[in-house]
């Protein structure tokens, strides 16, 4: 058993996959009065604020640093499918992104609310809203990323959900609080180590 140094300006995190293989069966959809509604090639100001909105407290960075064009590309391609949960306001309270661009596969590619929601039963609205969007006709696989900078309640919500952990990863970027691309008091319960001595 050993330890693997990380620089003090850097992050790792362990990526867990997780799939499904076959819809699940069906069940209530858990009552909410949010709404999932289709955003057909939002702006990218529009997505990369709820990207922020629902992603920085687990420094979600990827798409706030992607290239326009290459972010743009993904965002107009028809096989890609942005929601947004919207509350009875009509404000965007949480996203969901699915990938339909491998035959015969979905990628659950983005999924989360914004924290102030957190723990109040919307996850598993949305991800039921989620799992009737994702299974199309011809759909064989569906599959989600999480990691140990996710919510701590991430991994065993996905399981709960009928997702099966399939592999582990190790992943070791910059912490995207130095390059300001995310603020420096984003996800406080992670350390930022910038400020000691290598």
């Amino acid at each position: 058993m050993g330890l693997i140094a990380v620089p003090n300006g850097d992050l790792a995190t362990i990526v867990t996959t997780l799939e499904m293989t076959r819809r699940p069966p069906l069940r209530p959809v858990p009552p909410s009065p949010l709404r999932l509604v289709r955003w057909a090639e939002p702006t990218l100001a529009r997505y990369r604020m709820l990207f922020a909105q629902v992603g920085s407290p687990w420094l979600w960075y990827s798409r706030l640093v992607m290239a326009d064009a290459d972010l743009a590309a993904i965002l107009a391609d028809p096989g890609v499918q942005v929601f947004a949960a919207v509350d009875p306001r009509g404000i965007e309270v949480g996203m969901v992104e699915l990938d339909h661009r491998q035959p015969g596969e979905v990628r659950l590619a983005y999924f989360g609310l914004v924290p102030e929601l957190a723990g109040q039963g919307h996850g598993r609205w949305m991800m039921a809203e989620t799992l009737a969007r994702a299974w199309a006709p011809g759909v064989t696989r569906l599959s989600v990323c999480t990691c140990t900078l996710d919510h701590p309640s991430a991994l065993g919500f996905y399981r709960a959900q009928g997702f099966t952990a399939t592999s582990r990863t190790m992943e070791t970027f910059p912490d995207p609080r130095l390059s300001g691309t995310l603020p420096r008091d984003a996800a406080p319960q992670i350390p930022c180590l910038a400020d000691r001595p290598a």
